[in-house]
């Protein structure tokens, strides 16, 4: 199902895997300028952050697309953000499953992704080797359609 924006900032749990596109054909692979900037405008990516938004600026939200390196040093870590007034369109491809944990950390009022673990101490042991201040585990929770399947 094909969402705005909008219904993402509003629905989408953090950790959601988001794909999202502007609408335009996919460019020849021999077109590689072409390919490239299409590219930038349609992907996907891990929702890691929420942005409320003021009288200036409209709410939006961050996905995180991937993080390049070598030999297990980070070197560049690439996020997008969508305003929530964006006209490109976005789906939902994937969600956290009961049970993951998610390490998320807050700073002045905003909740961001840092991590997703399959379990709590995964999360534990990703948190001892990656130090970050303010830092909490959020266990994720069974949908109201996981519950009612797992109770009959």
């Amino acid at each position: 199902m094909t969402l705005s924006a909008e219904a993402i900032f509003a629905t989408a749990p953090l950790g959601a895997i988001v794909h999202f596109a502007n609408g335009e054909p996919r460019p020849p692979a021999h077109h590689k300028r072409k390919l490239r900037a299409w590219e930038d405008r349609n992907g996907k990516g891990r929702l890691t952050r929420r942005s409320p938004g003021g009288e200036r600026y409209p709410a939006d939200f961050t996905l995180h697309l991937g993080n390049w390196g070598e030999a297990g040093a980070i070197v560049l870590s690439v996020s997008r953000s969508f305003q929530i007034t964006s006209e490109s369109t976005f789906v939902i491809e994937q969600v956290p499953s009961a049970g993951q944990a998610l390490v998320v950390t807050e700073f002045a009022g905003r909740i961001e992704l840092q991590h997703v673990a399959n379990d709590r101490a995964s999360a534990e042991a990703w948190l001892t080797e990656h130090r970050y201040h303010n830092a909490r585990i959020e266990i994720v929770e069974p949908t109201a359609t996981e519950a009612s399947s797992a109770q009959t």
